[in-house]
């Protein structure tokens, strides 16, 4: 059995190509040495992140991103039960929301962002679009 987690979170800081550049190299390593795929969404003072793996390593690694001083009001947007991975072929994707057109996408899905998006299977779903319009940037296939 496989679960699929959707979180949102706000940054405390600013960011930067270095903090996300240092997220990504991490989440890669540890995801693909436990069986963990996915997609971080981060822009605009927002990060946007689904988890895919067995319930326990998805669990204990959600349990490490909640201590992480770099991001702040940490909300579980969805978590579910799947018989397959949508996101398998990456260890951990980057969609960039920097760009207008992306978070503009995402808050127009009726997720105005009053806290965070209100339905996880909405936002992943915009997620999806992004990655068709080529948005995923630095994924190494596992």
């Amino acid at each position: 059995m496989l679960i699929r987690m959707l979180y949102a979170s706000t940054a405390v800081g600013p960011i930067t190509t270095t903090v996300t550049g240092t997220i990504l190299r991490s989440a890669q390593a540890f995801n693909a040495d436990n069986g963990i795929t996915g997609v971080l969404c981060q822009g605009q003072g927002v990060y946007l992140q689904v988890l895919e793996g067995k319930p326990d390593a998805v669990s204990a690694l959600y349990a490490r991103i909640t201590a992480d001083k770099r991001h702040k009001n940490l909300q579980q947007l969805s978590s579910e039960d799947v018989t397959g991975r949508r996101y398998g072929a990456w260890a951990m994707a980057h969609v960039d929301l920097t760009d207008a057109d992306s978070l503009l996408a995402l808050r127009n899905s009726d997720a105005l962002f009053e806290t965070y998006p209100s339905t996880g299977e909405r936002v992943m779903a915009h997620i999806d679009v992004l990655i068709a319009a080529g948005k995923v940037m630095g994924a190494p296939v596992v």
